[in-house]
């Protein structure tokens, strides 16, 4: 789309034309309905896709995943070279991409996002916590902390900068309703998918004009996007940790302490399961999961009601079922942590919640749709300042506590990525290490829709 076009969307948002699915209710547990709309584009309402059959799209993105990992480890010195350079989670989230680039497959119509999103997720941070050395993470001190509420400020404070920049050459641009569809950007980057809904029904409701549907499905493109572009250099940082915590002048020894003790219990648990281990392992994963889910429907819609009167319970989204199953999951495996349970890390607990995790970003990366860039590039241009700002405020703000690169990354994802990102990223340093980020991510989901709020107000008024 050219910079014209663009500034139609703006000055006119019901001159839009994408191809979007039937108005529904919103609920703060319509992740699935997000995924959906993000991915919706006019080639795929004129050809329908090759495949439509999710178990064969299944198949493929597993082949996809089993290839990376296979050539990842290969001795091959092609490959060897190319991971150099490119991280092996970035071809995990990319190769799927290329199956809705070439229409091989049309997320909006696949339900693998609700499978993995729903049952995956929740097993994997289940899996994550269940051996966790709760105590030693919290030895690891503030700066953890202090970084993961400095990504939350880069956010709040990013977004309407980046409108009052933007405003400065192409007032058009950021005019109008902007600011609502840039609202349920901050409510992804600050906690989660249930978080970006929350702020959709508070600033994109079904009541407004038909547009507001066509305005999310671009700012869901705009978020997974300019988010995935900022993790690929945080995943090259991993490589150089060492390099970038000495520019810090940060002590990395406490990291590194919880590492070789979770490595070291690992190790010492570790025996070839037997078919009764595999099978409690399941039970414990799925009869969780499926307590956890149990648990959301009975909590989430009576505090919806109660959000009616009391507005600050939907501004937190406690009224929202995935945020409980998120919580509840991530608690049930904190309190196994305490029991022999955690002995079951000894027959692959932690390599199922890997595997897990792998395959929500195989379908992560498959609702992404690069077509988007070139459509709109004015808003991907207000979502990379917006980045740029919450990057700058991060590296300021760890060279001045002297903050490993560690507490930085997961930091930074568990805002922009929630509980899909940061434990990849932190297992990205060492798998015994992705507990951290499921803890971090957690509270983002807590603040993000408060701080979401926020900053769409402050967005409003940078608009004018």
């Amino acid at each position: 789309m050219s910079c014209s076009a663009s500034q139609a969307v703006i000055s006119d948002p019901s001159s839009i034309d994408i191809a979007t699915t039937a108005s529904t209710k919103i609920t703060l547990d319509s992740v699935t309905d997000l995924i959906a709309e993000s991915s919706s584009v006019a080639g795929h309402a004129m050809y329908g896709p090759m495949i439509e059959n999710d178990a064969v799209v299944f198949g493929f993105l597993m082949l996809i995943l089993g290839f990376v990992f296979w050539s990842s480890n290969s001795k091959v010195s092609a490959f060897k070279t190319f991971y150099k350079v490119v991280p092996m989670l970035l071809m995990c989230y990319f190769l799927p991409s290329l199956l809705t680039l070439f229409n091989v497959v049309n997320p909006e119509e696949s339900k693998l996002y609700y499978v993995a999103s729903r049952f995956f997720l929740p097993a994997s941070l289940i899996l994550f916590t269940l051996s966790i050395d709760l105590p030693g993470i919290f030895r690891l001190g503030p700066k953890a902390l202090i970084m993961f509420l400095t990504g939350t400020a880069g956010v709040v404070i990013g977004g309407p900068l980046a409108i009052l920049i933007v405003g400065t050459f192409n007032p058009e641009l950021v005019g109008g309703d902007t600011w609502r569809g840039l609202s349920t950007v901050a409510g992804s980057w600050i906690g989660g998918g249930a978080n970006q809904v929350a702020m959709r029904t508070i600033n994109l409701p079904d009541t407004g004009p038909d547009s507001y549907n066509s305005l999310f499905s671009v700012m869901v493109a705009v978020d997974v996007l300019v988010a995935e572009f900022w993790m690929v250099f945080l995943l090259i940082g991993v490589g150089k940790a060492k390099q970038i915590d000495k520019f810090f002048g940060a002590d990395a020894s406490s990291i590194d302490e919880l590492q070789q003790k979770m490595e070291k219990f690992s190790k010492g648990a570790e025996r070839i399961p037997t078919t009764t281990d595999l099978v409690v392992l399941c039970a414990l994963i799925f009869g969780g999961t499926g307590m956890c889910h149990l648990f959301a429907e009975i909590v989430a819609p009576v505090l919806d009601d109660m959000s009616k009167t009391h507005l600050w319970i939907g501004y937190m989204s406690l009224g929202s079922k995935f945020f409980w199953l998120i919580v509840s999951s991530t608690t049930l495996g904190l309190l196994f942590s305490f029991t022999k349970l955690r002995n079951y890390e000894g027959v692959g607990a932690m390599k199922f919640g890997t595997l897990f995790i792998f395959i929500l970003v195989a379908v992560i990366g498959m609702n992404m749709d690069l077509r988007a860039i070139v459509e709109y590039p004015g808003y991907f241009l207000v979502g990379l300042i917006w980045m740029g700002i919450h990057v700058v405020l991060m590296f300021s703000m760890a060279w001045l506590i002297k903050a490993p690169y560690f507490f930085l990354a997961v930091g930074s994802k568990a805002n922009i990525g929630g509980a899909a990102s940061a434990p990849v990223v932190a297992g990205a340093f060492h798998p015994s290490l992705a507990p951290v980020g499921v803890l971090l991510a957690t509270l983002g989901y807590a603040l993000g829709t408060y701080c979401a709020y926020v900053c769409g107000l402050l967005m409003q008024a940078a608009a004018g």
